[in-house]
């Protein structure tokens, strides 16, 4: 593929060297009718999660997902940053897991300061599709956990930042389960797997194949 694969973002990109995941956010759902010429993902975010109607949140994820387009659930997830009560978040997160079951598409996992209740999650629970934590840029410690239990991991911009996480654990994780994205920041995707290849001593051109075959098992295309 000539395209760099851009694993998650809050843009639609006009760049044709560019092929991206765009995160429809549940208050935005409205909009999905004029973005299905579109990848999309859609969740229920933690930080937009309606804590008395997020049943019915669910049921436009729900309704959304049979759509070819979306490639994903998500992002969704566990946030210790914000006042909805983690057990309520993860019932709402295991909801969302439940849809992603059913139509067997990968999950997209936001998460701050709760690895270790999601750990704890995935060692109970007997998921078959892919979890996909984006935007990682935590402790070597906790990546060769993850790893261990089998997730994706999706950097970022964080890549470009020399002392970071995300630089620290780059080289622990398999480059067969590894992804890039933009995240929210306004920047090209292109100067992500430029840093990535920097770190990984690989060629720009052989990051982008192996992503775009990461691509092929993750989401079956």
């Amino acid at each position: 593929m000539a395209q760099f694969f851009n694993f998650h973002t809050h843009t639609i990109s006009q760049n044709p060297k560019e092929k991206s995941i765009y995160n429809l956010l549940i208050q935005d759902a409205d909009e999905f009718e004029n973005l299905q010429n579109n990848w999309i993902s859609v969740g229920i975010h933690p930080w937009y999660t309606d804590a008395e109607n997020w049943k019915e949140q669910l049921q436009i994820v729900e309704k959304t997902a049979v759509n070819e387009c979306v490639l994903a659930i998500g992002e969704c997830g566990l946030d210790r940053l914000i006042e909805l009560p983690l057990d309520k978040q993860l019932m709402i997160f295991e909801a969302q897991v439940a849809v992603a079951e059913r139509f067997q598409k990968p999950v997209i996992i936001h998460c701050v300061r709760a690895f270790s209740e999601l750990l704890q999650w995935k060692k109970q629970k007997k998921q078959t599709v892919p979890l996909i934590v984006h935007g990682f840029n935590n402790k070597p410690e906790m990546a060769r956990q993850l790893v261990a239990h089998g997730f994706y991991f999706s950097l970022g911009t964080a890549l470009l930042q020399s002392n970071s996480n995300a630089v620290k654990v780059l080289k622990m994780i398999p480059v067969t389960r590894l992804f890039l994205e933009t995240d929210d920041k306004d920047m090209s995707i292109v100067k992500v797997y430029e840093a990535a290849a920097l770190h990984l001593e690989m060629t720009v051109c052989a990051l982008k194949n192996q992503i775009w075959t990461n691509f092929a098992t993750v989401f079956k295309r």
